[in-house]
């Protein structure tokens, strides 16, 4: 018989496993969005090419091509370990590992360098991986920690205090950046010195405080032995949940929708940093603080635009906002093709603000709609997780691709305004009530 946590629905394991978003969210925000974008951009001042791996590669389709390189394996081990912790039910000792791992992976990134750049790119693919594959287990631990009527609730209460863990961070090291003397950094250089201080932050912040949760989560530990069957069960659950999919046909519509847009809706998010490290014409000095602001307030933004999407789709319906949506995407890449100056680039922010929180929430509950009534829930979601994170690895290709061949940022972001348009063609062919 199984395990069965006696203490399911406790206010104090909720909020701690809700804390765990307060430890891990200082990672996509400080070092996927913010300070390693801008770090990463300022070791190629005088050359933005460097030979790896035998190739002569522009250091924005490197980043690219690794990005993508690390999503196929997450594809790949994603539903492997999901199998394998729910049979097992050692889910905490998979999070420690994942956690760890990353933490130290970032602290790692101290010793990013040109000069290093095998061991930096080698910290920086460790870091990613550990911070997705740590989610599976993560999330995968709600339903047995939480009945169903709390599960939204707890859920919301831990993105708001990952938001506001990051923020607290990221403004931190802001404010170390900008006055490294402040914080007894001196020196030539001092501004990168500080960058490097934020990625130790971030791994220490992740490791010290993951521990509350550690501490507080249950150890569902199952005495069973893996066997072959347990560790593919988890591709099994997907084959089964496909070969589902193909007699409905309104859910097979939608997921190829959502594949193709969301690989170019996921890579603009990736890649913007880095676009406004290289594209924009800032001001001497301005550079980092402009591109840190910006960040900001698309985050800021981002919570009110998740709201009025809510509004917009309570009128309209699920499928025709997610429509207007991926046109409005469109024309973002149409603007961000000829923005060159600061004040243009924090427009361009402000309405991706508006928009990147909105669409990602909508297409979840889009899809959650759909679903049959089913106990396998948690394997339709499985499948839905590993199109997006495919459709990454789709999206960061073409981009580091057409970066690579052109030299020019700006090429592939046109490139991702007919996947966007053809996002929104296939979403209008969908017919279906209440949705």
């Amino acid at each position: 018989m199984p395990k069965i946590f006696s203490k399911k629905g406790d206010p104090k394991v909720l909020n701690a496993w809700a804390f765990y978003d307060w430890a891990n969210s200082v990672y996509p925000l400080v070092i996927s969005s913010s300070v390693f974008p801008i770090y990463y951009g300022a070791l190629f001042l005088d050359d933005l090419y460097i030979e790896v791996f035998g190739f002569n590669f522009k250091n924005t389709a490197l980043i690219s091509f690794l990005t993508a390189f690390a999503f196929i394996i997450l594809s790949f081990i994603t539903p492997l370990l999901s199998g394998i912790a729910d049979y097992m039910g050692n889910k905490k000792t998979f999070l420690k590992f994942f956690c760890y791992l990353g933490s130290l992976s970032c602290i790692g990134l101290y010793w990013f360098d040109l000069e290093n750049i095998y061991i930096g790119l080698f910290f920086y693919f460790l870091a990613l991986i550990s911070f997705w594959a740590s989610l599976v287990f993560y999330n995968s631990y709600l339903p047995d920690i939480a009945y169903k009527e709390q599960q939204d609730y707890i859920s919301a209460k831990g993105y708001a205090m990952g938001y506001i863990g990051s923020v607290i961070l990221l403004i931190f090291n802001l404010s170390m950046v900008l006055s490294p003397n402040s914080f007894g950094i001196e020196g030539e250089g001092a501004e990168l010195i500080a960058m490097k201080y934020s990625f130790v932050s971030v791994g220490l912040w992740w490791i010290i405080c993951s521990q509350y949760t550690f501490y507080h989560l249950p150890n569902l530990i199952e005495k069973r032995k893996i066997i072959k069957d347990v560790i593919f069960n988890g591709f099994k659950e997907l084959k089964e949940v496909w070969d589902e999919l193909k007699e409905i046909v309104v859910i097979k519509k939608f997921l190829i929708a959502f594949f193709i847009y969301s690989s170019a809706l996921q890579t603009v998010l990736l890649i913007a940093t880095y676009f406004g490290e290289q594209e924009i014409i800032w001001p001497e000095g301005e550079k980092t603080t402009g591109l840190i602001v910006s960040i900001l307030l698309i985050q800021l933004i981002a919570i009110f635009g998740a709201m009025f999407t809510a509004r917009i789709s309570k009128k309209l319906g699920n499928i025709y906002t997610l429509v207007i949506l991926n046109l409005f995407w469109a024309i973002l890449c149409i603007g961000a093709y000829f923005i060159t100056k600061p004040l243009e680039f924090y427009i361009a922010a402000g309405l991706v603000g508006l928009v990147m929180g909105g669409i990602q929430a909508l297409s979840r509950s889009t899809f959650s709609k759909m679903i049959p009534e089913t106990e396998n829930t948690t394997s339709y979601f499985s499948f839905y997780d590993v199109s997006q994170k495919v459709s990454i690895v789709l999206g960061m290709t073409l981009f580091a691709f057409v970066d690579q061949i052109t030299g020019s940022m700006r090429n592939s972001i046109i490139v991702f305004l007919f996947i966007f348009l053809i996002g929104a063609f296939l979403l209008k062919r969908i017919k279906i009530k209440n949705v």
